[in-house]
Parts: C-alpha cells; sequence; structure tokens
C-alpha cells in the first residue's frame, strides 16, 4: 500500500512540475496581449461546457420540428423558432429576410426491387431533389452499370430505354472525407441530365457514404439545360443494395429493375433568412457574419445538417454575451434558409448587402457537422491567412490544430472579396456520410460535449478574427 500511495505521489508531483513548466513555457512564447486573449478564449470554453446552451436549442428545433425543406411548413416553422429564439438570447435587433425558395416535394415513399433466380429483392431507394416522378406505376428496366459521366457519355444511345446505375464509390483513402464526397457527387448532381440526352429511363446513383449500409443518401439533381420532354427520373440506392446489384448484374446482365416515385416540383414559395446581431461598440458599421442553414432535407431531423451548425452559431453570440465580450465590429448571426437545394439565401443576404452597401469584413460558416473540433480553413488574402494561421498556438491547446487556407461554405462565399475573410469551421469528419442527407441524421447522433466544443471553438477564432483582423476596406458594389 505504501508503495502506491509513493507512486500516486510521485505521479501527482510530476504531473504538477509539467503543468508547472508548461505554464512557463506558454509565458515565454505568448506575449501579455496573447496571455489575456487565452484566459478569454479559456473562459468562452469554460461558459459552453459548464453553462452552454446549444444542446437543447438542438433538441427543440429537431424533435418538435424535425426535418426543414424548403418551402415547407416545417421550414416556415424553423424561421418562427430562430427569431424567436435569437429574441431570446437578447441580440440587439433581429429581423426576417425574405427570399423566395424552390418547393419540392417527395410524395410517397419510394419502391424499388428487382427478380434474380426467381426471387424479389427489394431496394433502399430514396428520390433525389428536383428529379421528376415515375409515371403512376413506376418504370421496369434493363440496367446499365457506369462508374463515371464520361462512361456514361460514350455508351451515348444505347442508353436509350436502359436505366443507368451509376455506381462510384468513394475513395476511401481519402482522410478528409469531403474530399472523397466531392470526387463522387457529380454523378449524383448531373447524372440525370447526361443520361436524359441519350434516351436513358432513369438514373440510379449509389449513395455518397463511406459506410456500407442500408441507407439512401438524398441530394440534389440538376436537369441542366436538357429539354423538359428529356427529364427522366432519379433516385439514389443505399450503398450496400449498390453493392449487391453490382454483384447481381454480373450474373444477370438483363435483370429487370423496378422503381416508382411520386415527387414533384411545385411553384417557389416565400421564405426567410433568420438574422440578428450585437451592435460593434467601436466600429458599428463593420460586420462579421457567423452562420449555418436552417433548412434540411426532409428523411431526417437535419441534426449534423445543419442544426449544429445554426445552433453554434447563435452560441458564439450567446457566450460573448455571457462573458461581458462587447466586440468593436458588428457581430451578425445568420440562419440562411435554402442552403440544400439553391443556395437562394445566400444570395438574396451578399445582394442586400451590395445593394445596402454594408461592409462585411468577414465570416464564418458551421456546415460540416458536430463532430469533434479540428480546425478552421481560411478563404482571404494572403495577409490575412497568414494572421489567422498564427492564431494556432492560441487555438490548439483546445484540439484545434488544423488552421489552413481552403473553402468557407456555400452560405458565406457569395460574400468574397480580397478584403473580406472567410473561415470554415472544420470539425472532424469521419463520422459525417453515414449520416448526410439521411433518415439517421437525427438528434441522438450528436454527442453534447463535442457540439459544445464547436461552439466555443467558433467564439474563440470570432473573438481573434474580431480584435486583430484590421482590414476594413469596404467593398465597392
Amino acid at each position: 500500500m505504501r508503495a502506491i500511495t509513493l507512486l500516486i505521489f510521485t505521479s501527482f508531483s510530476f504531473f504538477s512540475c509539467v503543468q508547472k513548466q508548461e505554464k512557463k513555457i506558454i509565458s515565454d512564447v505568448l506575449s501579455s496581449e496573447e496571455i489575456k486573449d487565452s484566459t478569454n478564449i479559456k473562459q468562452l470554453f469554460d461558459s459552453a461546457l459548464t453553462e452552454g446552451k446549444s444542446y437543447e436549442w438542438l433538441r427543440d428545433l429537431t424533435q418538435n420540428i424535425g426535418g426543414r425543406l424548403s418551402g415547407s411548413t416545417q421550414a416556415q416553422k424553423a424561421v418562427e423558432w430562430g427569431e424567436k429564439l435569437m429574441k431570446e438570447v437578447g441580440l440587439d435587433s433581429v429581423w426576417l429576410q425574405p427570399v423566395m425558395v424552390p418547393h419540392w416535394v417527395r410524395g410517397e415513399k419510394e419502391i424499388a426491387n428487382y427478380t434474380v433466380n426467381g426471387k424479389q429483392k427489394n431496394v433502399a431507394i430514396c428520390a433525389l431533389g428536383f428529379s421528376i416522378a415515375t409515371p403512376s406505376e413506376g418504370i421496369t428496366a434493363e440496367v446499365i452499370e457506369v462508374k463515371s459521366l464520361d462512361e456514361a457519355r460514350v455508351l451515348g444511345v444505347k442508353m436509350q430505354g436502359k436505366i443507368v446505375f451509376f455506381n462510384r464509390a468513394f475513395d476511401n483513402t481519402e482522410i478528409h472525407t469531403f474530399k472523397a464526397y466531392g470526387g463522387c457527387v457529380d454523378q449524383r448532381v448531373q447524372g440525370a441530365a447526361v443520361c436524359g440526352e441519350f434516351g436513358a429511363k432513369g438514373v440510379i446513383v449509389r449513395s455518397m457514404t463511406n459506410s456500407i449500409d442500408d441507407f439512401p443518401h438524398t441530394g440534389t439533381m440538376i436537369y441542366g439545360d436538357l429539354p423538359e420532354k428529356k427529364y427522366i427520373p432519379a433516385a439514389a440506392i443505399s450503398s450496400q443494395a449498390a453493392e449487391i446489384l453490382s454483384a447481381d448484374l454480373k450474373q444477370n446482365p438483363t435483370l429487370q429493375f423496378y422503381f416508382k416515385q411520386s415527387c414533384k416540383n411545385l411553384p417557389d414559395a416565400p421564405s426567410f433568412n433568420v438574422v440578428g446581431e450585437i451592435k460593434g461598440s467601436k466600429t458599428p458599421e463593420n460586420i462579421f457574419v457567423v452562420g449555418g442553414h436552417l433548412d434540411s432535407w426532409d428523411l431526417g431531423e437535419g441534426a449534423h445538417d445543419d442544426g449544429t451548425g445554426i445552433v453554434q452559431s447563435l452560441e458564439v453570440a450567446y457566450l460573448f454575451k455571457k462573458n461581458n465580450i462587447k466586440p468593436k465590429n458588428t457581430l451578425r448571426v445568420v440562419f440562411f434558409m435554402n442552403e440544400e437545394n439553391g443556395t437562394r439565401g445566400a444570395k438574396k443576404y451578399a445582394e442586400l448587402a451590395k445593394l445596402n452597401k454594408e461592409n462585411h469584413i468577414g465570416g464564418l460558416e458551421s456546415d460540416s457537422g458536430g463532430h469533434t473540433p479540428r480546425g478552421f480553413s481560411i478563404d482571404a488574402n494572403a495577409a490575412n491567412t497568414d494572421l489567422l494561421i498564427s492564431w494556432k498556438k492560441l487555438l490548439a491547446p483546445y484540439g484545434l490544430h488544423d488552421i489552413e487556407k481552403g473553402g468557407s461554405g456555400a452560405d458565406i462565399s457569395p460574400l468574397k472579396s480580397d478584403n473580406v475573410t472567410l473561415v470554415g469551421y472544420r470539425p472532424d469528419s469521419q463520422r459525417y456520410f453515414d449520416y448526410h442527407h439521411t433518415s439517421r441524421d437525427t438528434f441522438d447522433k450528436v454527442n453534447k460535449r463535442e457540439l459544445e466544443l464547436g461552439s466555443a471553438s467558433m467564439a474563440g477564432i470570432i473573438y481573434l478574427m474580431d480584435k486583430y483582423l484590421y482590414n476594413n476596406t469596404p467593398v465597392k458594389p
């Protein structure tokens, strides 16, 4: 027992010495002003982890409203929810910004199957956003499997009367899973436009995910310049169904695939961005935006995509107020509408900012899920990019090591200019595409602590941007 006690005491003494040494190193490395910043950032994290509101806000949004596809009743309820919540947080002003949005509806649950060796196999399937419906009886046809748009184009008229099956999987050697997504998503977006030109009967696409599971992933598709008479129905099948279908086609190349969907495009509908702000204490004419998108796909509850981004963005303002941090520039929180199938909210926001001659100097977007924070990607001029990267020493203690040049986000990118510093919040992405655009994107998949760490991470970098980002040259309209 004495030996164990001695070991514990020795270990405690060792770690105490290490902590003292770490503090000495920090004091040697950081200036007095940076030590003050480090203290303030620590307080933001402490507040988020002990008095944060984001998790309960997310519970309310997902459990009481659910999926929020643009133009839907749920999207309108989310607008009302967002406006009320911003007022409760005590922002200096809150308003709704009108925008017309696309209104696509899914209709009845989709059906798909095919028969091999006398046995019917049901297929997990969902219509892609903006797709037309099949005829009421569905469609049946032979299947041609391809791995790329170029491979489909080479087939040309051989696609006529067939269902084209795009089966390019994620490259799982990509550590950053958004790169794997980017390497595959063109087949989902453009597949129907390419195949409709040559008289294909329909398109089915392997779901956009790293995993092999039985959950189909929806998402946007387009017909591009295709004449309406050549529009064909497009759907996604689960990755597991894609694996099985591909194997069955090798043994039964003439098998008949059947699917039925009743989706439709309705006239554009009125909606809103929800906007609130804390007025700047020194230069209120300069604006930092922090936001995410309020809409979501309809299959799940829109938790990771992008309920987490919404509540984290508002929690940045909440944490500032909680810690009596008065931004010198105006801090504006925006819940953008219609990111998923049109980015109309983002375009309207940028249009009005230009019309009103508003001077945006920076923006931060959270639209990569609510998992463990990893860092930020920066879309800015060279000087401001270097400035933000220099803050690694202040942010690395919180796991924010990946601070590098890159993209920002779909909703703030219309504000891009040499004089505007745009930042994307980057959490760990390894689980994101398990849930993205599926029925699995639900509140229970979000970890409370990870979510709160993300809010604090965003608050930390906004605190630094507000204090040190001096490139305030107005953007000329």
